[in-house]
């Protein structure tokens, strides 16, 4: 049987549409409160138009070696989802291989401007 499961998310804005808060919540999670993040990326496959749609928001206090953390982790992830969903461990390699090269080019940027 079918059952449904949601998530909502909730923007508070600036007079300038910068997201000052983001809110995020899912009717499965273990708790039952609006959870509080900093960065999301949304991206949703249309069958129709074969295109992704997206949706990348930041609030200020985001920190560019949090953005830094943030995209390596969402590589690792690409790759790990890419793998199950695909069954091709060699494709997902190189995609965590082009995750480590990132994080290695954020580290030596970072000792350069120290």
């Amino acid at each position: 049987m079918a059952r449904e499961a949601e998530i909502f998310l909730r923007f508070t804005l600036n007079e300038d549409n910068i997201p000052e808060e983001i809110l995020w919540e899912a009717s499965e999670a273990e708790q039952e409160e609006q959870k509080r993040c900093d960065a999301m990326f949304l991206s949703l496959w249309d069958r129709e138009e074969k295109n992704t749609l997206t949706i990348d928001l930041w609030t200020r206090s985001m920190e560019v070696g949090e953005m830094n953390t943030h995209y390596y982790f969402t590589l690792m992830k690409m790759a790990d989802t890419y793998e199950k969903a695909t069954n091709n461990a060699e494709i997902a390699e190189k995609i965590r291989n082009f995750g480590n090269e990132f994080a290695q080019s954020v580290k030596e940027m970072i000792q350069k401007e120290s």
